[in-house]
């Protein structure tokens, strides 16, 4: 099946937000809106996106009926956000960041939706804000590295996953970021143990195994990576996640003969 035609409520490796390497922004929360990178909002999590447009209406209200209140704000748009409403997201909370300028967790939040839109250098900014030296946040270290990784700063992007993981050790989602980190840094053999050391924690996301197969393919061990990539899955899931994978290390013979940058899933800041 083509990457144009794939549907994005898949779990295979086409919804990892495969991009040209820092040309597209970070992936998004869309459809599971429970990432392990922080959410935010006090409400059950929605999981398909019925449940979130129904979400999004009682929480629009909440925060129409009080736009100064910061739960309501951050409830509104992490909906906003799941349902491809980005901008509107983000001018939701910027609005409400103007309200709560000492807020740190709908800072956090503002942060993470501007690097989700491609703001980059305002969301480094903002996350920047969003936590103190004397009080760090892991899930703000852990978005403030997405985003450097975005930029191209790799050696800062994983000063920053090593500081959340002292206070978080064998968190998987910043274990994740840092594993991504050091493949875009072309460190395939790091990038590898370090994804595996987060497929090791039971609460590992299903893009973390997707993204281990796609590095052991790149490191040459086809049927490793193909066994990788089928485990946990359906058999039409598994069937067109290693189809994806057979295509994209494919591809990677193409990109050594042109000289062309590859692609590859990019650090996520969280939801």
């Amino acid at each position: 099946m083509p990457l144009r035609s794939r549907p994005l409520k898949f779990r295979l490796l086409a919804s990892v937000a495969l991009a040209a390497l820092l040309a597209l922004p970070v992936a998004a929360c869309k459809t599971t809106g429970d990432d392990t990178t922080g959410s935010i909002g006090a409400d059950a999590t929605p999981r398909s996106e019925a449940e979130w447009r129904q979400s999004l209406e009682a929480s629009g209200a909440r925060y129409r009926a009080n736009p100064d209140d910061p739960a309501a704000a951050m409830a509104y748009a992490r909906g906003l956000r799941a349902t491809d409403q980005r901008a509107q997201a983000v001018a939701v909370l910027e609005q409400a960041s103007i309200r709560n300028p000492t807020n740190m967790p709908l800072l956090g939040a503002y942060g993470r939706a501007l690097a989700e839109s491609g703001d980059l250098n305002q969301a480094l900014e903002v996350l920047g804000r969003a936590h103190t030296p004397d009080n760090p946040d892991w899930r703000v270290l852990n978005a403030q590295g997405a985003v450097l990784d975005q930029l191209g700063r790799h050696p800062e992007a994983q000063r920053h996953y090593s500081s959340a993981l002292k206070i978080v050790p064998d968190e998987p989602s910043v274990l994740s970021n840092l594993g991504l980190s050091y493949l875009l840094m072309k460190d395939l053999p790091r990038a590898e143990v370090t994804l595996r050391r987060a497929l090791a924690q039971p609460n590992a996301d299903p893009k973390v195994r997707q993204n281990l197969a796609l590095v052991v393919g790149l490191r040459g061990r086809f049927d490793d990576a193909e066994k990788i990539a089928r485990e946990g899955l359906s058999d039409a899931e598994a069937s067109a996640n290693v189809g994806y994978l057979r295509q994209m290390l494919a591809q990677q013979k193409d990109w050594k003969k042109t000289g062309a940058k590859p692609f590859v899933p990019q650090p996520n800041p969280g939801g």
